[in-house]
């Protein structure tokens, strides 16, 4: 008799190794929601100081987003220019302008940009780090200019190690 004709031990098989995953799903160096919505505020707040209307995205250690918002009356396309930008800063660990500057025509990574289901490799994504410089997340500013957008999301960023 094989495993899959004794239902009750697969059950049985089955809990035990899930129950073993249990309490593992976040990464020890990952971002918390307290500092993610910490850096989303930190940099909400500056886009209002400079009177900038963005989309802000925050993404966990693993790239998967953690805390959003979309300022009212926001570029809609800027929505997803946002989370890419937090995704691609997380799965690069770097400035995503500074990235940009590597996939220029002629450059190593040229049209990298197409991987991953896209990146974006312009100003506005960066790393963030916790206070002992381990990356926990990245974050994701799109909606003003570049300059713009790296100086909100770098509020963001600095938010965390206050």
């Amino acid at each position: 008799m094989n495993l899959f004709e004794r239902p009750k031990i697969c059950i049985i098989v089955l809990g035990l190794i899930l129950g073993f995953n249990v309490g593992q799903a976040q990464i020890a160096h990952d971002i918390t929601h307290d500092d993610a919505f910490k850096a989303l505020l930190a940099a909400k707040q500056k886009a209002e100081d400079s009177n900038v209307l963005v989309n802000i995205a925050v993404v966990d250690a693993g790239a998967n987003l953690k805390a959003f918002i979309r300022m009212d009356e926001s570029f809609l396309g800027s929505i997803d220019v946002a989370i890419k930008k937090a995704k691609t800063a997380r799965y690069f660990d770097i400035d995503t302008g500074k990235l940009g500057e590597l996939t220029q025509p002629g450059g190593a990574i040229y049209n990298i940009e197409l991987s991953n289901e896209g990146l974006i490799t312009f100003p506005g994504g960066l790393p963030i780090k916790n206070k002992n410089g381990k990356i926990v997340g990245a974050i994701g500013v799109s909606g003003g200019t570049i300059e713009q957008d790296r100086d909100i999301a770098k509020a963001g960023v600095q938010s965390i190690l206050k």
